[in-house]
């Protein structure tokens, strides 16, 4: 079984990263059990999008800008795609990456103290950076695997902990509520989870482990079985935090913090654990992503032994622990990665639609009735949650 586990491990480890995490944690500590149904849609949104892009990566046997490029005849519009593409996966994880590190950052000081606090980016960082020049794609998915059960475990246990309610959770699971206030905090449990650049990533790595389509089937499954993995770490958050007696709080070691009292330091030495894991895992899949597409859109050969491949997830790295190390914010950075995401969801969306749908690129292995059903349906979400971003960014939502 361990075999035939593939990107979609990767893909998982991208989501649950400090984002989902803090997100998750907010939503428990502010709603209780009644947004774990919000955590399963995107779950769910998160699977059939990812499907499709290891589909296209395995049966076209290219990474996703690879196929957009040769698909669009329209040179205006192809040059369009390719520059929102460009600009909100560079700028974007580089902008994100500060944050990846940070929740690593946040672990390490849970686990060891802040004595030695300003040397845990460079750590984080340089530990990242060793393991993405040394290692080939095998490597990297085993390693990969070990983090996320590490991560998936101490939640779960940390969850477990608190002796939650299994009728208020299963309530919380099949029948949506949305109490006062909490809009905002579903849009950002569904927009922490369906993350664009993890399409792309999906479908460069998908190619790298899969070279027939007779494996589309454990394509399929290594896709279902890890990100509902994933979503079980997020769903094991929310149930920590609703037991956490606080009001609010800003990550997930102010919630081990308030669970402290009443489980003692194992609270915090889980969570600890759990939130490295999560950081470290991001801090490496960001800066690969955003390498895969700026690789596909320049046609660089050589894979990820590439220097130019190597250059850029090396300036993505750097980004992240300068921004950190020196406390800088780059508020109008990040403005502008939310608004080119918030384009980028939906336009991919679409395109991995009309592109899973032409017979000249997947022959018979399309999409069903179904599966277009689904999509069509997270196309409209993904539009939403598009436009909310874009809103809340000028100021008008």
């Amino acid at each position: 079984m361990f075999k035939k586990i593939g990107p979609g491990v990767l893909v998982a480890a991208a989501f649950v990263g400090p984002g989902t995490i803090t997100v998750c944690t907010l939503a428990g500590v502010r709603f209780g059990y009644t947004l774990i149904w919000a955590v399963l849609l995107s779950i769910l949104a998160t699977i059939i999008l990812q499907e499709m892009a290891g589909r296209i990566g395995v049966v076209s046997q290219n990474g996703l800008v690879d196929v957009i490029k040769d698909e669009l005849k329209i040179k205006w519009i192809k040059n369009t795609i390719i520059g929102i593409v460009l600009g909100a996966i560079l700028v974007g994880n580089a902008a994100y990456e500060a944050g990846n590190i940070g929740g690593a950052t946040l672990g390490l000081e849970g686990l060891f103290g802040q004595g030695f606090a300003s040397f845990y980016p460079l750590l984080i960082g340089g530990f990242a950076f060793l393991l993405l020049w040394f290692s080939s794609y095998k490597t990297l998915e085993k390693v990969f695997v070990g983090l996320v059960g590490i991560m998936g475990v101490s939640f779960v246990v940390s969850a477990i902990l608190t002796g939650p309610s299994v009728f208020e959770i299963l309530k919380g699971m099949f029948i949506p509520g949305l109490p006062e206030g909490s809009l905002l905090t579903v849009i950002a449990l569904v927009g922490t989870t369906v993350v664009p650049y993890n399409l792309f990533l999906h479908a460069s790595l998908a190619k790298e482990k899969w070279k027939s389509k007779s494996e589309l089937k454990a394509v399929k499954w290594d896709t279902i079985i890890s990100i509902a993995l994933g979503g079980l770490v997020s769903v094991a958050i929310l149930i920590t935090a609703s037991a956490a007696p606080l009001q609010d709080v800003t990550n997930v070691m102010d919630m081990a913090k308030g669970l402290e009292p009443l489980f003692g330091k194992s609270a915090i030495y889980f969570m600890g654990i759990g939130l490295l894991a999560a950081g470290i895992t991001s801090a490496i899949t960001a800066p690969l992503a955003a390498a895969f597409v700026a690789s596909s859109c320049f046609g660089w050969d050589g894979g990820m032994k590439n220097k130019k491949f190597k250059l850029i997830w090396s300036v993505v790295l750097f980004f992240g622990v300068f921004f950190l190390s020196f406390d800088i914010k780059p508020i109008q950075v990040i403005q502008f990665a939310q608004v080119a995401n918030g384009i980028l969801l939906p336009v991919m969306a679409m395109l991995l639609l009309w592109i899973v749908n032409k017979k000249t690129v997947m022959g018979v292995h399309k999409n069903s009735l179904l599966q277009n059903v689904l999509g069509f349906v997270i196309v409209g979400f993904a539009i939403f949650l598009g436009v909310k971003s874009i809103l809340k960014v000028i100021g008008l939502f």
